[in-house]
């Protein structure tokens, strides 16, 4: 991984779009930082779109399309995006399944959440989970004391055993039935919303993330950074990021904004 104080003024001076994941890369101990809130600010100034792409619930994500500084939001996993349309004072709500297969998906969740909860005691449902429409979350380092990894690869194991996909954040073990995932929305949000088909070219945007359940976007966007803390779970990623911070979570993300919006600017003096 390249320090970002290396990056190629060639290609970040040509980014449009910033996709972020948000815990312990926009936070730091489960706190946004001022800093970190207004570099989404200085962003939107210089004219560059940032979209969260993140396991927290649909009840955040309300608030975040609607109040952050952001395009939209991709949450759950990829289970949704939210685009909160300002000039027509209206929320559009794009979701991966139908009412009523999530409510099917729904039931099967309750079942594997008492089932996680007898076999792995330490571990205790994410106290956002009120807030989710179509995943489970079990708390293994937000609320608990942080799981050991025996314990965090038995609640992956139940999740795989009952059909579920189960990834790994740096706070959550979450799972859900279905075959979407954070890249997938994303890709749909870029069409849908920035006319964007990121599968032809990703070149004009960057994504920013910390931890394993990032992994599939590491390995998609040719611009990709992690904040320092991704250095602790390298040998659980197939493709590392490009380039890393030197600062953690949100720190690292203010360093990050910092490099880019310097480059962008040289570009336009």
């Amino acid at each position: 991984m390249i320090p970002i104080s290396e990056a190629p003024a060639e290609l970040w001076r040509n980014v449009r779009f910033v996709f972020t994941d948000i815990d312990d890369t926009l936070t730091v101990d489960g706190r946004l930082l001022s800093s970190a809130y207004q570099a989404l600010e200085n962003l939107r100034d210089i004219g560059i779109g940032v979209i969260p792409i993140t396991g927290r619930p649909a009840g955040w994500c309300d608030l975040i399309a609607r109040f952050w500084p952001v395009e939209g939001v991709v949450g759950e996993n990829g289970a949704f995006y939210f685009r909160y349309q300002r000039s027509r004072k209206q929320m559009e709500r794009f979701y991966a399944d139908t009412v009523d297969v999530r409510e099917q998906k729904r039931q099967k969740l309750n079942v594997l959440a008492q089932q996680i909860l007898q076999e792995v005691p330490a571990a205790k449902v994410s106290s956002d989970q009120a807030y989710r429409e179509s995943d489970l979350a079990i708390d293994i380092a937000e609320d608990v004391p942080r799981l050991d990894n025996h314990e965090i690869i038995k609640i992956v194991s139940i999740f795989e055993k009952a059909g579920a996909t189960a990834k790994i954040s740096s706070i959550h073990v979450n799972g859900w039935f279905g075959n979407y995932d954070k890249l997938t929305m994303t890709k749909t949000f870029a069409a849908r919303c920035l006319g964007m088909d990121l599968d032809l070219d990703n070149s004009h945007s960057i994504f920013i993330g910390d931890s394993p359940n990032d992994g599939p976007m590491f390995d998609f966007f040719a611009q990709s950074v992690g904040v320092a803390n991704i250095r602790a779970f390298s040998d659980q990623l197939r493709t590392l990021p490009c380039y890393v911070t030197k600062k953690f979570g949100g720190a690292g993300f203010s360093e990050f904004t910092e490099a880019l919006i310097s480059l962008k600017k040289s570009s336009l003096a």
